[in-house]
């Protein structure tokens, strides 16, 4: 777990990620000036779009040590299965992604005048945090491969968010609608579809590419 100690050093990503997506909601705040109702309407996309981008923002960074130090190679000569350094890079991708969430959540319901105990009474607010970590850990996961296919090419803080946006949508789509439907004070149906649909592309993302990273790697 270099990349946490090297984190805990520089504070670099973690930082980083937290000032973007509060930038996001400042901008969403004072540019709709929205209402409660309408703050439980348009929150959930907000608070995605908060999420995701500054998720980018630290997943473009995720193999940059490596790419800069050309390290890459002794990692892959080490005498270890290679999916231990996806799953290493995830861990420390979603750990700081988690983080960053965790400090812009209760910005977002200050900026925003919203309550989450009366929002998401009962397990609500348990099913709000399934959600949470199933669409960090679709989208780190997903984000984790990208970024090492884009970790060796000249345009790679480019191709990384086109590669990532494409891919990503339906972990977004599932995320978001379940989110809005669990602050929806009164849906006309539950979560439950859109938090299997998240579960399963999330663990469908995790798995097809801890089963292609070794190619990717030599590639």
């Amino acid at each position: 777990m270099k990349d946490v100690r090297k984190e805990l050093r520089t504070k670099e990503i973690v930082s980083s990620m937290f000032v973007f997506a509060v930038l996001v909601l400042l901008v969403f705040n004072f540019s709709l000036a929205l209402d409660e109702t309408r703050a439980l309407e348009l929150g959930p996309g907000i608070l995605w779009t908060a999420f995701i981008f500054a998720g980018t923002l630290g997943l473009n960074r995720s193999f940059a040590a490596e790419r800069e130090n050309q390290s890459l190679s002794g990692l892959m000569l080490a005498p270890t299965d290679r999916s231990a350094i996806y799953f290493g890079k995830l861990l420390s991708n979603l750990a700081f992604t988690l983080l960053m969430e965790a400090f812009v959540l209760p910005l977002f319901v200050v900026f925003f005048n919203l309550d989450l105990w009366e929002i998401l009474p009962g397990t609500d607010l348990a099913w709000f945090g399934v959600v949470l970590l199933l669409g960090t850990l679709g989208y780190t996961a997903l984000g984790t491969i990208l970024a090492a296919v884009a970790a060796n090419t000249t345009m790679r803080d480019v191709l990384l968010p086109m590669l990532l946006f494409s891919f990503a949508i339906p972990v977004v789509i599932a995320a978001s609608e379940a989110t809005r439907l669990l602050f929806d004070v009164d849906p006309l149906s539950g979560p439950r579809t859109w938090i299997v649909l998240l579960g399963g592309c999330s663990l469908s993302y995790l798995a097809v590419s801890w089963m292609v990273f070794e190619y990717v790697l030599e590639e």
